[in-house]
């Protein structure tokens, strides 16, 4: 009897080991202001050939999404897979409401080594119990590869976040002379001024610095053998300090790259129009290793779109920003979005104030205003457009995908506009989210958030 118990033991044993082994390992490699249509196999004028070659490899999606443009709500949704409103990371630099799990307490209990190289902006660190490494606030490639040597020499799954501080400005990195100001293409709803060129120069050489650190880990998973049974995903964030993207619920404040490359499992070069977001990640990992999916997830695992069962995942994407608490942000200036294959609402909750951030304050934005009070009208309308919304914007993203024709109010689009107005509306009563109310009690959010972070800070020393 007890020979047999042992040989149960050891078969247990043998079967987990197993199962570990089978597992795949997961790399996330997000960059942090980057505006997805910059990219070069997004259409943008970045050299990114690492970036490039994996969407060979992999999968491309069109329509991936953050609910928040901006930092610190982006990540928390992302590891928590909950909307910010919910978690109650929805200002800017703030915490989790006590008891929000991450990743690393669903993986880690399955054997998996949870790691975070690079920035963080995420709050508590007990609702985020990660292994971190750092270096200038960008991912520790020397300590990737011991992770990588790790894993293979102790047989043990791992899951790494390589969080890049790549291209958030002052854009200082990367090969500028890849770029002449006098050649470069600027976006339809830029400013053309000497200022404008000479940054987003220096921006994207700054995406092409993102992109090497893309083909360093990428190359580091070559190294030891992992690349067959690693599960790879690139992300660009939320858009870049330009205006019209981060801090807007405009596609190009909202919007993602993403491509997943999992060998055997994807097909190379394969491009899906799904929609899918941040909050989707985390069922989708637990998904792709075959364990269950917690209840309390808002997000839904996108494995059967990237196996090619699919095309087809969300009806609806959302989206909120907060500007209360961030720097040189408006009094109160509240925004929540939804869109839908076609279409996009966005509300703002008060179109009679001034829309305010740290790029407007910036020297190109500066430059864009000297611009405008020149008697230039282009410059002029996008000044104002920027700094002044209407309270309701909708636009048809098939034949206006930089939102620029605002038809909210129209006949031809009442029943879709009523629709989406619905469908918001719904999603912020699920969410918790007050609207007006919500927004005024976010420097509340980031003090509580400031006080438990002391607290904890005191109780360790």
């Amino acid at each position: 009897m007890r020979f047999y118990s042992q040989t149960l033991v050891v078969l247990a044993f043998f079967a987990l080991l197993g199962k570990l082994m089978a597992n795949p390992n997961f790399v996330f490699v997000i960059a942090d202001d980057c505006t997805f249509r910059d990219i070069g196999c997004y259409g943008g004028q970045a050299k990114t050939p690492h970036i490039d070659k994996l969407a060979t490899e992999g999968m491309k999606f069109s329509r991936c999404f953050q609910a928040a443009p901006m930092c610190s709500p982006t990540r928390h949704n992302l590891y928590t897979g909950i909307y910010p409103v919910k978690s109650g990371a929805y200002p800017n630099h703030t915490f989790v409401k006590e008891g929000i799990k991450s990743v690393a307490h669903y993986l880690k209990p399955q054997g998996y080594r949870v790691a975070l190289s690079g920035k963080t902006h995420i709050n508590p660190r007990s609702a985020f119990p990660f292994e971190y490494s750092a270096k200038s606030n960008n991912p520790d490639l020397d300590k990737i590869d011991q992770l990588f040597k790790d894993s293979v020499e102790g047989k043990t799954p791992f899951c790494l976040f390589a969080c890049s501080n790549e291209p958030h400005s002052p854009w200082d990195k990367g090969t500028l002379s890849d770029y002449d100001p006098n050649k470069i293409k600027l976006p339809s709803y830029f400013v053309d001024t000497p200022e404008t060129r000479d940054a987003y120069c220096r921006y994207l050489a700054e995406i092409g610095y993102y992109d090497w650190q893309v083909g360093q880990i990428l190359k580091k998973l070559d190294k030891y053998g992992l690349k067959e049974n690693t599960f790879v995903v690139v992300v660009s964030e939320q858009g870049s300090g330009f205006p019209f993207a981060k801090w807007t619920c405009y596609e190009n404040g909202l919007q993602s790259a993403m491509i997943v490359r999992w060998p055997g499992k994807i097909a190379p070069g394969s491009k899906t129009s799904a929609m899918v977001e941040y909050v989707d990640v985390l069922p989708t990992f637990l998904d792709a290793a075959n364990f269950n999916i917690p209840k309390a997830l808002e997000g839904k695992s996108f494995l059967p779109v990237l196996l090619g069962k699919k095309n087809v995942h969300k009806k609806y994407v959302y989206g909120l920003m907060t500007t209360k608490g961030i720097n040189n942000g408006s009094k109160s200036f509240g925004i929540r979005s939804v869109r839908d294959e076609r279409y996009k609402y966005i509300w703002n909750f008060t179109p009679d104030i001034e829309f305010e951030n740290a790029c407007t304050h910036s020297l190109v934005f500066k430059s864009w205003i000297k611009k405008a009070q020149a008697g230039d009208a282009g410059a002029k309308e996008r000044v104002h457009r920027y700094q002044w919304r209407p309270e309701i914007e909708v636009y048809d993203l098939k034949n206006d995908p930089f939102e620029w024709n605002n038809i909210a109010g129209t006949q031809e689009v009442k029943k879709v506009q009523n629709r989406l107005s619905g469908a918001l509306k719904k999603w912020m009563k699920s969410q918790g989210d007050l609207g007006q109310e919500t927004e005024l009690a976010a420097l509340e959010r980031q003090r509580r958030g400031k006080k438990k972070a002391a607290s904890q800070k005191k109780n360790k020393s």
